[in-house]
């Protein structure tokens, strides 16, 4: 491209400019800025409704069944502990925490690189290659003798899972705008109670089976592993990498689809590395105060393996203890539900929503300890009220994802709350020692700090970025990056320049002050 020998400054960011964005790959511009600069039409809300329906049909399906089958799988070592694995393998109490535990160490050594990985490749496919793996590593816990051989299955699991949560956060963000993120991810994350419904009638099932020395833990795995290599199958074929080239819409979707999230002020995705975008996610403040939240919040989450050895300790036989455990997925489901749904409705209502929802957590902390152990009914009451609080942990993922912009800086985020929501159930099945049964008052008392710390946290968070929103209003108008340029060509293959819009410009939530955080 030629220039004149002599112009404005204007002229001369703009030329500049031009000149390094005009190569298809630059660093700097984000994925989606060559069909947002080529979209001239306005887009009307009620096609945004329906390129946003168009969406909900083809992925949030698959989203919801792959969280499901996650979940499934993640409990069936807490499911197969009344199914005989524990006798069959001759598993140490020691042992079978550690089984808990190897998950999340392995979650937490791969969840940076797997992040890495979901930036640098396709997100679908590389998905789809992680479901696979994990589910061959859940067939194969069925010919496990011994506990090395269910320690190395069960690390595998968790190097394969460190890309589920991490990719959906980063395919939410590219797909939904703020507010649709809120509830996008509840409806995903309560598949979750799905799961232990179903995986509650999966094992009652599993316990009838009789075929001689396969045992019914056996059969759960093979069962759990076939639904997840169907469920790899479909992710390779029908899960998009991202909106720009999503299969079920045409061009000028694309293109649509990109503009209805120029709002969020975070674009759709960059491939590239960017150094000062990963300092800058290390030296931010709200991203270690929501790795605390999820560090802390997830210490009750020894629970998911615990459970049903708990409830099967106040006196219920193993069908009741199997069947029972379809209620905590109920609670699970209606909980996240109208959580999300309230946040979503009340402007700016993340963490009081959060808060109050963590409120019959510590009521049932309180009255699984100090209840007599003869109430059965009254300590299964208690436990089941533990499962209200996991609205909060499903509100801060989507926030999280709402108030970091800058697509490096998304992903170094993603991962190091990620990586603290190992910490957090790596640790935690430790507090799980023979010498507090049957009352466990030790790591119940724990599991109640935890959620006391918790609502605090969200309101400090809120507190934090409102005080930044108004300090952003009262600054003046930042045009920076107003005048920033690139090639497009048009459908009769000339070229022209078009500007582009700072939302497309990969920049952080702290390079841009339009950037306002929600609450």
């Amino acid at each position: 491209m030629s220039t004149k020998d002599s112009f404005s400054d204007t002229d001369e960011k703009k030329v500049q400019v031009s000149v390094h964005v005009a190569v298809a790959a630059d660093k700097d511009v984000d994925t989606a800025a060559q069909l947002a600069a080529g979209l001239d039409a306005e887009l009307t809300p009620e096609e945004s409704i329906r390129i946003r329906k168009k969406i909900d049909w083809h992925i949030l399906p698959l989203m919801c069944i792959l969280y499901w089958i996650q979940f499934m799988d993640k409990t069936t070592l807490g499911s197969s502990a009344i199914l005989g694995i524990r006798e069959a393998t001759h598993l140490t109490n020691n042992q079978y925490n550690w089984l808990g535990t190897i998950f999340y160490l392995s979650y937490l050594a791969f969840e940076y690189p797997q992040n890495l990985a979901l930036q640098r490749f396709p997100v679908g496919k590389w998905m789809s290659i992680n479901i696979f793996v994990w589910g061959l590593a859940l067939c194969l816990h069925a010919a496990c003798k011994n506990f090395g051989g269910l320690f190395a299955v069960r690390f595998i699991l968790g190097m394969c899972e460190g890309s589920i949560t991490a990719g959906f956060m980063i395919v939410s963000s590219m797909f939904y705008t703020r507010t649709e993120q809120t509830l996008r991810v509840g409806y995903w994350f309560l598949m979750n109670g799905t799961a232990q419904i179903i995986s509650g009638f999966l094992s009652f099932g599993t316990l009838h089976i009789k075929t001689g020395k396969f045992e019914p833990w056996q059969w759960l795995m093979i069962i759990t592993g076939i639904l997840t290599l169907i469920t790899a199958v479909l992710y390779w074929f029908l899960f998009p990498d991202s909106p720009t080239n999503a299969w079920f819409l045409t061009h000028e979707e694309r293109a649509k689809a990109v503009r209805r999230i120029q709002e969020n002020q975070t674009g759709v995705e960059n491939k590239h590395f960017k150094v000062e975008q990963f300092y800058e996610a290390l030296t931010d403040p709200k991203t270690w105060l929501f790795a605390l939240f999820s560090a802390l919040d997830n210490v009750p989450n020894s629970l998911t393996n615990q459970r049903q050895i708990i409830v099967s300790s106040f006196g219920f036989s193993n069908l009741q203890t199997t069947l029972l455990g379809c209620v905590d997925g109920f609670i699970e489901i209606v909980t996240i539900f109208t959580g999300v749904q309230l946040a979503a409705r009340i402007p700016n209502s993340r963490a009081y929503v959060g808060t109050i929802y963590f409120l019959p957590n510590i009521l049932g902390v309180l009255l699984i300890n100090f209840l007599p152990w003869s109430d059965k009914v009254g300590l299964l009451f208690g436990q089941w009220l533990t499962g209200v609080g996991t609205t909060g942990f499903v509100l801060s993922l989507s926030w999280l994802s709402s108030v970091t912009a800058g697509h490096t800086k998304r992903v170094t985020v993603n991962a190091i709350m990620l990586i603290a929501y190992c910490l957090g159930n790596a640790t935690a099945p430790f507090m799980w020692q023979t010498k507090y049964k049957p009352r466990n008052h030790v790591p119940w008392a724990i599991i109640g700090i935890c959620y006391v710390i918790c609502p605090v946290l969200l309101l400090i968070i809120r507190y934090l970025l409102a005080r930044e929103n108004k300090k952003r209003d009262a600054e003046p108008a930042d045009d920076k990056y107003d005048d920033v340029y690139i090639e497009v060509v048009l459908p009769d293959g000339t070229r022209t320049e078009k500007r582009v819009d700072k939302e497309y410009l990969d920049l952080t939530d702290i390079q841009n002050r339009d950037f306002r955080y929600v609450l």
